[in-house]
């Protein structure tokens, strides 16, 4: 436990001025007239120092762990990680002068673990995606760290009745829009602890705003939401990077959503390259799971006559990616075959139908 109350000052100065040089991340309208009358929002975390919606967690994370005591002027950190959070957590390990290891599987993108080693973490590979948590509390215990613990401390990490967390700063951006309570936000799971702090929020502010959660395929959490199994398990790991899970972990708070979807992956990937056409920049394939959903969502709306906005997350950029999902051999060999969800999605675009 550390008791160093200077060494904790100075740290949380550190963490706090570089929030104060940060800029918010931008909302992006999309300019769809097919469902003219229903606005869609991309909130862009892409744009973060690390690059991706894990900054904010990683930023909470040093701070809960600081202010518990947990964390030390010597103390290594140990995260496990699918490599956003790791990324982000490597970055302000680096601010405070501390050792940094990211227990990863082995199928992480390359560039992601390259961004770790950026910012002077390691990256300890495992073999499968389920082993990263016993690894980690292994490795933490024998260097006398840390362990993080992002998918059991993300939903308590974040101050989710405000203090610039990222729904407070959605609502906060929308307030001139001509729709400025969104009818739904739109996102997917790694942690839970986004989708936890949203709902949470809604609530507290006393918004009618619902909270559609959308899943991967080879994730626990859409299964868990209709059956609360918390012993639900799978063997095999989402290929959708940073969202779905093996296991149901403690974060994820299933009270606070109002529904969850599942997206087939060929969907989600077929989604960022049609958004690519629009946007004219990749994203990663968990902006494609959320905006799939977020697209059904708006040609519901469409049928039943309905007018209002729908918010969803551009969690990462797609250039971390370029291996993989932006990668045809690669796609072919473990998404399949595009065509028919691009069909979709441009029949989308012609006249807000997506199914």
């Amino acid at each position: 436990m550390c008791t160093d109350h200077q060494w904790i000052n100075n740290a949380i100065r550190k963490i706090e001025a570089d929030f104060q040089r940060s800029a918010d991340t931008h909302l992006i309208k999309l300019d769809l007239p097919s469902i003219a009358g229903i606005d869609l929002y991309l909130k862009d975390e892409s744009t973060h120092p690390t690059g991706s919606l894990k900054h904010r967690l990683a930023r909470s994370l040093f701070l809960y762990a600081i202010c518990n005591g947990w964390v030390g002027p010597d103390t290594p950190i140990i995260e496990a990680s699918s490599g956003s959070t790791a990324i982000s957590e490597a970055y302000f390990a680096r601010l405070l002068g501390l050792p940094f290891i990211a227990v990863m599987p082995k199928c992480t993108a390359r560039k992601k673990i390259e961004q770790i080693e950026f910012y002077g973490g390691k990256a300890h590979l495992v073999d499968r995606s389920d082993q990263i948590y016993a690894e980690s509390r292994r490795l933490a215990q024998a260097l006398n760290g840390h362990y993080m613990d992002q998918f059991t401390y993300a939903e308590r990490a974040t101050d989710w009745r405000g203090n610039s967390n990222i729904a407070d700063s959605i609502f906060q951006q929308m307030q001139r829009e001509d729709h400025p309570i969104p009818s739904w936000i739109v996102m997917s799971p790694g942690t839970g602890g986004t989708s936890a702090t949203i709902g949470r929020f809604i609530r507290y502010q006393q918004h009618n705003t619902k909270l559609c959660v959308v899943d991967p395929e080879n994730s626990v959490f859409f299964d868990y939401y209709q059956t609360r199994n918390s012993e639900l398990t799978l063997q095999c790991g989402s290929k959708i990077e940073g969202i779905g899970r093996p296991r149901v972990e403690p974060s994820f708070i299933p009270n606070v959503v109002d529904e969850m979807r599942q997206i087939p992956d060929a969907a989600s990937i077929a989604t960022i390259h049609w958004l690519e056409k629009i946007l004219g920049r990749k994203a990663g394939a968990s902006t494609g799971t959320n905006l799939y959903g977020a697209l059904q969502l708006a040609s519901e709306m469409k049928q039943r006559g309905e007018q209002g906005s729908i918010v969803t997350l551009l969690c990462d950029s797609g250039e971390r990616y370029l291996d993989t999902y932006y990668n045809p051999e690669w796609l072919a060999h473990n998404i399949g075959d595009l065509a028919p969800y691009a069909d979709k999605l441009e029949t989308f675009q012609q006249i807000g139908q997506l199914d």
